[in-house]
């Protein structure tokens, strides 16, 4: 694999816009995202400044991208930092310091390839890497009808908690919980 997988960096605010709106644009974007592609776009440049900032600056949270030979991007995925006593995070409030994966997203000529496997790895080895208590797993919530994702974290070593979530606008459908624990002894 050709790809560089690296952190977001604070001006890079444009092309986190552009990717975000791809992902937006994906079929599966109703069951996989919170946001309307309608709603991104119309959200002011200094909404993107203050997320790239954010992201890139590993405080709470931060985002990585994979970026092809020819500079492109190929995918993202961001990680939220959840701490016990810290904001409510996606769900419920964290009972163990965790890290919260959400945004995965491939453009598809680069699915396939290796790229949401980097993107994971990088962005696993980054939540163990914390200073402070360390974070005792890793998770993410998948809808209930999105086979294809599901099916790329089970092969990474996710496995469901068994939590699930009412789907935002939708409560009829489910988020399911999947994680990956932290393994004893490790730093």
């Amino acid at each position: 694999m050709d790809y560089v997988v690296r952190a977001v960096r604070a001006g890079e605010w444009q092309r986190v816009k552009e990717i975000r709106l791809a992902a937006l644009r994906d079929p599966v974007a109703s069951i996989a995202f919170l946001e309307t592609y309608e709603h991104a776009l119309a959200r002011p440049d200094a909404f993107w400044q203050e997320r790239t900032a954010g992201a890139a600056s590993g405080e709470h949270g931060r985002q990585f991208v994979a970026e092809a030979p020819d500079g492109r991007w190929a995918g993202t995925v961001s990680v939220l930092v959840e701490r016990p006593g810290g904001e409510p995070g996606f769900g419920e409030a964290a009972e163990v310091g965790q890290a919260h994966l959400v945004g995965v997203f491939v453009l598809p000529e680069h699915r396939g390839s290796g790229v949401v496997d980097a993107l994971f790895r990088e962005a696993i080895d980054w939540s163990w890497s914390l200073g402070g208590p360390p974070l005792e797993r890793v998770r993410l919530y998948v809808h209930e009808a999105n086979a294809r994702a599901e099916a790329a974290y089970r092969r990474m070593g996710f496995v469901p908690t068994g939590r699930t979530l009412p789907m935002e606008g939708d409560p009829a459908s489910l988020e399911l919980e999947f994680e990956i624990r932290r393994q004893p002894g490790a730093k």
